[in-house]
């Protein structure tokens, strides 16, 4: 799976998150099972993948340092958890959470890495998305800009060695919805004005977000894969 490919399924799993909520995990199945596939396919057949969307489509539960927990994808070899990747798609209502999103992974994270097992994240997250308040009306447009990138260029300079709270490798993919050229005004109408639109294309956000170092990759799915095999080869 190349980048463009990446982003057709991130573009697939939003749409299904248009179609059946929050709440479902209808979204998830694509998502994760095209990350879980391609990992499969690029690692080779010493290795399987438990994950939702391929095989049985079930998480799997790894034994943390202080509690198990069911992982996003799991990267077994003779039936044993060798890795883990957890998975962050943001679609609306970011600021209220931005901290807690970040601090959860820290916290999931550390508990992973303490058990010896090598943990790597993936967050993704539109460059602007609708912020609802409670009866569904939009109460403003938040955009992701360079303050809240500032946590993620932090962690990317940290040394995954000596920071157990870090991922072995984080992919922060920040991405550009189509623009909606009419006025919305809550979240059946903005659903519905892209569930119309036939030409749904994700794109790569090019705001400028800093120059991120070793432990974090901006925006290139391709690079993270390769490395997160790379590392796994090695294990």
């Amino acid at each position: 799976m190349d980048n463009q490919e990446f982003l057709k399924v991130v573009g697939n799993s939003f749409k299904k998150f248009l179609e059946t909520g929050s709440r479902s995990n209808e979204k998830l199945k694509i998502l994760h099972g095209a990350i879980a596939q391609d990992l499969k396919e690029r690692l080779g057949d010493s290795y399987s993948i438990q994950s939702l969307g391929i095989g049985n489509g079930k998480e799997m539960k790894i034994d943390g340092r202080y509690i198990d927990k069911a992982v996003d994808i799991t990267i077994l070899k003779q039936k044993k958890p060798i890795a883990g990747i957890g998975v962050k798609f943001v679609m609306q209502n970011y600021s209220q959470n931005s901290n807690n999103y970040f601090e959860n992974m820290l916290g999931e994270t550390a508990n992973i890495r303490c058990a010896n097992i090598p943990y790597f994240q993936i967050f993704i997250i539109p460059d602007k998305l609708p912020y609802y308040k409670k009866d569904g009306t939009i109460q403003k447009w938040e955009e992701f800009t360079v303050h809240n990138s500032a946590k993620y260029l932090t962690l990317s300079k940290d040394d995954i060695q000596t920071s157990i709270h870090t991922p072995t490798k984080t992919l922060l993919f920040v991405v550009h919805l189509p623009e909606i050229q009419e006025e919305v005004h809550d979240k059946h109408e903005y659903t519905s004005y892209y569930e119309q639109r036939n030409d749904f294309l994700v794109s790569e956000s090019r705001a400028d977000y800093g120059d991120f170092s070793s432990a974090v990759v901006h925006n290139d799915y391709e690079d993270f894969a390769d490395k997160v095999v790379h590392y796994i080869h090695f294990l």
